[in-house]
């Protein structure tokens, strides 16, 4: 039975972003595959969760270790961050407290994996190697930096010079953390082949989100009623508001809205700014946060997803692949995901492009639904956790076996 412990800056629940998604799935297969999981997560200031309140069936972990930490983006620390080289982005989950707790796991039990679930849980490698002989992965659910470096370029000029002061930081950092893991899991093949480029020597594997199909129940109904859009994700996260800024600025008012009059836009997500909350554009509606993603999701036969900038894959996509919506999306937003436009989804880029592609939906409305089935199966097929995780826990067993034969 091979021991994971997990280690995550958040608490993976609710299922409702990408990581809390990513990290859950992959760590319900590894127990069902008959591994033995535990889990040391910050519980942070930012997406604190009462764990008192988890559901009885996140069930999938033998322990569970959780330390608060207080990740606020401060003014002054962040300022006189800028006289350091140290990386601001990084430093927030940099906790001693958080330290002390792992070193007493590693003292406590041996495990054959630790997983680290992103960049900003590299400070604690040398914890890890103090007190372990296990194989370090890190999963790296994005190239952070270059999502930030993304994010600068299309910030306002205040927000873009101070990113420009410290993003260069934390690629810096990142580069020069690439060769302390034993293994780099990457989301995606493109961001492996990123990693490669930038300095990666050892051993890499492609490790895509995955989903368990049981959890998703298509609702084609939708496909009846008259088309509707739907957005939904962290509402906190760059990416996510700079998309639906253009997205309601640049394609929604001027040609959206003019061109079908009966067209209505929902968007939900948790922790809106105060512009979102406060929208007043004519049939679009404002959910807030919602009890259900895929239950949301399912309401509408269409899900936009107008990413601009970000890495990595998006979990929602796979969501709305799995209750058999219309993903409509960037090509950027579809990275790491081998849909094909009109067969699996919708892709579209530019302004004229999402009109064309709502266009045909219309045009296609009695088909739409194939496109919806289309899209479950391909989800089913190729994002299944069990085998996702099955297929890594090959690539583990043979680092610890190799890791064994050098001690």
């Amino acid at each position: 039975m091979m021991k994971i412990l997990q280690l995550c800056k958040k608490f993976p629940y609710p299922l409702k972003d990408g990581e809390a998604i990513a990290v859950t799935y992959l760590a319900r297969a590894f127990a069902e595959l008959g591994c033995e999981v535990t889990l040391c997560s910050m519980n942070t200031s930012k997406h604190w969760f009462d764990t008192a309140v988890l559901p009885p069936d996140f069930d999938h972990y033998a322990s569970m270790e959780t330390v608060f930490v207080d990740n606020r983006i401060r003014p002054l620390p962040a300022f006189f961050n800028l006289f350091t080289n140290k990386s601001y982005h990084v430093d927030r989950f940099d906790n001693p407290e958080f330290a002390q707790r792992l070193a007493a796991l590693l003292q406590s039990g041996q495990y054959d994996i630790v997983q680290l679930e992103s960049l900003y849980l590299a400070p604690y490698i040398p914890v890890i190697r103090q007190h372990s002989n296990a194989i370090i992965a890190l999963r790296a659910h994005n190239v952070e930096h270059e999502i930030w470096e993304r994010v600068a370029d299309k910030s306002n000029p205040l927000r873009k010079w101070y990113l420009r002061k410290i993003t260069p930081r934390l690629k810096q950092y990142e580069i020069a953390r690439l060769n302390d893991y034993d293994l780099l899991v990457g989301i995606s093949a493109r961001d492996v082949e990123h990693f490669q480029r930038l300095g990666l020597r050892k051993p890499a594997y492609v490790t895509p989100i995955g989903l368990d199909a049981r959890d998703y129940t298509p609702d084609y109904t939708s496909f009846n009623r008259p088309l509707s859009l739907s957005f939904i994700g962290s509402l906190d996260w760059m990416p996510n508001q700079e998309g639906l800024r253009w997205f309601l600025e640049q394609v929604w008012t001027p040609l959206l809205a003019p061109a079908f009059p009966e067209l209505t836009f929902h968007i939900a997500g948790r922790t809106a700014p105060k512009w979102i909350k406060e929208l007043n554009l004519p049939r679009v509606v404002f959910h807030g946060e919602v009890p259900s993603a895929p239950d949301f999701i399912n309401q509408h036969s269409v899900m936009v997803v107008p990413l601009l900038s970000g890495g990595g894959m998006r979990a929602k996509i796979l969501e709305g692949m799995a209750v058999g919506k219309v993903v409509l999306s960037t090509t950027l937003g579809m990275e790491g995901i081998s849909a094909q436009n009109k067969s699996d989804c919708l892709l579209a880029d530019t302004p004229q492009d999402f009109l064309a592609a709502i266009a045909w939906c219309y045009a296609q409305k009695n088909k739409l639904v194939q496109l919806g089935e289309s899209a479950k199966d391909f989800c089913t097929q190729h994002y299944d956790n069990l085998e996702i995780a099955r297929n890594l826990l090959e690539v583990y067993a043979q680092q610890v076996e190799l890791h064994t034969a050098e001690c």
